[in-house]
């Protein structure tokens, strides 16, 4: 039986690369020197894309596909895919919800600490002498008992209020409406209130054209200079100019980061401040959960090429 042509538009590891190789026509996207080309040259024939969440697909490459039949996310980020065009054409769309909750959430609560605790500086100040030059590393703030926000009480965001609970944290969360499973916490339907009331804001929501820097001056601000901004979502939640002004000016206290607009090439005022922990987009990075997102990926392709229902639909 002839393989179903597929375009992967960025490279998966080894370990899912060879069975998606196996079992399907796999035209690589991302090796191809000239892809204006190689679209034209493969589109007519393809029948579904594999991509990354922070890829995606845009209207011009789905365009490009006229057989165009699925789309299968790595990633349960998928506001990068042109979904209109999608709709209009029929077109199914999957991503890989749920098996990379955990390790995302544990991620955020990581980075919280980190910062909070200043451990990169006390490592550095361990390693370059200074703590026997010195003295005893400068203080710092603590995590336990504090105020933390959820933005967003979805999947990611219920675990990482989960987690808080076990450092006897007041949490407060909003969302479009009140969550029946959120024992425990308050709801605040308004974010910048929200921030008010927090001395951890962690930014847990699906992007969307609706939540687009959701996240702007007025949150950050009522965040304040003791405040700390944890985004484990998507870089576009937040207004990334208005966040670099307070961080430099020190309206607002601290940020760690796992997103950015434009990466891998961030903005180089990050680079500049000292208030700010910068991670490599890598929430979902343990071989645990890349495996089962890899799996999940070609389990919506098998299924939809044996007329089965998918295992995770967006569209």
């Amino acid at each position: 039986m002839n393989k179903p042509p597929i375009l992967q538009i960025g490279p998966y590891p080894q370990w899912d690369q060879e069975p998606l190789d196996a079992a399907f026509q796999v035209h690589r996207y991302f090796e191809a020197a000239d892809k204006e080309k190689l679209l034209a040259d493969v589109g007519p024939s393809i029948r579904a894309i594999a991509t990354r969440g922070e890829l995606g697909a845009n209207r011009a490459m789905i365009e490009a596909c006229p057989k165009l039949e699925v789309i299968s996310v790595y990633g349960v980020g998928f506001d990068a895919v042109d979904l209109q065009a999608c709709r209009e054409r029929g077109i199914r769309v999957t991503n890989t919800p749920d098996v990379l909750t955990n390790d995302v959430a544990d991620l955020g609560i990581a980075m919280m600490l980190c910062l909070s605790r200043g451990m990169i500086g006390a490592e550095t100040w361990v390693r370059d002498g200074s703590w026997a030059q010195k003295g005893l590393y400068p203080l710092k703030r603590r995590v336990w008992g504090r105020r933390a926000g959820v933005l967003g009480l979805g999947r990611i965001g219920f675990e990482v209020a989960k987690r808080l609970k076990g450092f006897d944290m007041q949490i407060a969360y909003s969302d479009v409406e009140a969550k029946s499973y959120a024992s425990g916490m308050s709801f605040v339907a308004d974010p910048v209130e929200l921030a008010t009331q927090s001395d951890f804001l962690f930014v847990t929501l699906v992007a969307s054209a609706a939540t687009r820097h959701i996240v702007g001056r007025k949150v950050i601000e009522a965040l304040g200079s003791e405040g700390m901004l944890i985004n484990i979502s998507r870089a576009s939640n937040i207004d990334e100019e208005a966040l670099l002004d307070a961080l430099e000016t020190r309206k607002l206290g601290s940020a760690a980061l796992d997103v950015f607009e434009g990466e891998p090439k961030l903005n180089p005022r990050f680079l500049a401040l000292d208030n700010v922990l910068l991670q490599p987009h890598h929430a979902s990075g343990t071989v645990e959960t890349r495996k089962a997102m890899g799996q999940l990926v070609r389990d919506n392709l098998a299924a939809h090429f044996a007329g089965q229902a998918l295992p995770t639909p967006v569209l």
